[in-house]
């Protein structure tokens, strides 16, 4: 009598359509390709760290993806079809991811080179991984009588496979993305004068590489983060025309500079402190009068410096948001925080993890701490990025805070949206905070 498939009982993977004895050939494969992404994140964390990093500094990133890529294979022994598809599809994935968002994007910028290649293989033995679980689920699909059910309950299941990649995959996936993907080509300097190439040191021991326009007026301002052609470039010509001393240099991780890289900025906040101490020792530059001008995630990283240092003696953040789950409760309303509540935790969790970097305070903790400073905050409500906590960081910063709405730009562009209304505000700000000083 022919048994229904879906009423069987489930082998082991580990002998399905093997000898008894020998592991079948579908989990060999398995295995195999594991093992191919478990050796990009060995080669990455302990076998060729960045730069001005070792080993020790990646225990978090190194050792948790390893455990979970071992459970997920000794698991894969021990459990139904179903489940051994979702481990070796999730195995996959992350494997394309550790492969294409770091090695693929470097490979592509500038050559592969060190770890780039171990991550290359990452991304066919991913793909490889993909195809076993697909394998499985094919093979072990359920074929009741009653088509109705059939269709429902692969649909249902179809559905809760979306909502698996909304909440889980995608949050680590920019997780990973954010801490291992920087800008890695330093454009041409278009700065409107003379500039110095400088190193900066940070506290950590990383060396970061930069520009350096001298000051005429006694005053300097960095501009944060990068030395991008379309970002903190044009601010810095527009100081510069003014006669400002201005600082521009790559963030850690990014273009020619050491370290690990954050698009959120976790930890980034030591490299303004070692602007700060390249700034004060400058001959040029009156060491009370330093000022900070902040796009995006630089504008959060530069508040949270000044709120942390008091050499910052004026800030303008352009663009800031929210860096973390603790920032993110107090920005989206109660039904988006129930409804991304997993995202949005895991994808904190991710960050720490891949960054081996501890959640940073609370912005809102951090502002208060900047008064009496003058701070100034741009934001654009219709820019595409989310900004609402613009009102509330001008609250938080005291009677010497202003805020600058613009309904018409994107996401950092007020100069290029408003060039004169820019320039009229932004310089005035830092002349009225930063000439007029007395130190």
């Amino acid at each position: 009598m022919d048994t229904d498939p879906a009423l069987a009982p489930t082998r082991s993977a580990a002998i399905d359509d093997a000898a008894p004895g020998r592991l079948s050939g579908r989990y060999r494969v398995f295995l195999g390709a594991t093992a191919v992404v478990g050796l990009h994140v060995v080669d990455d964390n302990f076998l060729q760290p960045a730069a001005g990093t070792h080993a020790l500094d990646h225990l978090a990133s190194g050792l948790v993806p390893l455990a979970l890529l071992a459970l997920g294979g000794w698991f894969h022994l021990r459990v139904r079809a179903g489940a051994r598809a979702l481990i070796a599809i999730a195995t996959g994935i992350f494997g394309v991811m550790i492969g294409g968002f770091e090695a693929g994007y470097y490979s592509v910028a500038i050559g592969p080179s060190g770890d780039d290649f171990t991550g290359l293989l990452a991304i066919p033995a991913g793909l490889v991984l993909v195809g076993v679980g697909v394998s499985v689920l094919w093979r072990s699909r359920r074929r009741t009588p009653r088509l109705w059910w059939r269709y429902s309950r692969r649909l249902l299941l179809g559905l809760v496979g979306v909502v698996a990649l909304y909440e889980v995959v995608l949050p680590v996936g920019v997780a990973y993305m954010s801490t291992h993907t920087a800008r890695a080509v330093v454009p041409d300097a278009d700065l409107g004068a003379p500039y110095e190439n400088v190193t900066l040191k940070t506290s950590d021991g990383l060396s970061l590489e930069g520009w350096y326009v001298p000051s005429k007026n006694g005053a300097a301002v960095i501009s944060f983060p990068g030395r991008k052609g379309s970002g903190t470039q044009a601010q810095a010509r527009m100081l510069v025309e003014h006669g400002y001393g201005v600082l521009l240099f790559d963030r850690r991780g990014e273009g020619v500079s050491e370290g690990d890289g954050n698009m959120f900025g976790w930890g980034g906040e030591r490299d303004i402190f070692a602007a700060l101490d390249f700034l004060e020792q400058r001959p040029d530059v009156d060491p009370a009068r330093i000022g900070g001008i902040g796009l995006s995630v630089g504008g959060e990283l530069m508040v949270q410096a000044a709120a942390q240092d008091e050499r910052l003696a004026a800030v303008v953040s352009e663009g800031s948001g929210t860096r973390s789950l603790p920032e993110e409760l107090e920005e989206y309303t109660a039904v988006e925080v129930a409804l991304n509540f997993p995202l949005l935790a895991l994808k904190t969790a991710a960050v720490a993890v891949f960054s081996n970097t501890a959640v940073p305070p609370k912005l809102t903790d951090l502002i208060p701490r900047i008064t009496p400073r003058p701070t100034m905050f741009i934001w654009a409500p219709n820019g595409g990025n989310v900004e609402w906590m613009n009102p509330t960081y001008n609250r938080l910063a005291g009677a010497n805070s202003s805020i600058w709405e613009i309904d018409d730009v994107r996401h950092i562009r007020g100069l290029a949206g408003h060039p004169d209304e820019y320039q009229k505000r932004v310089v005035g700000f830092f002349d009225a905070a930063l000439l007029q000083a007395q130190p």
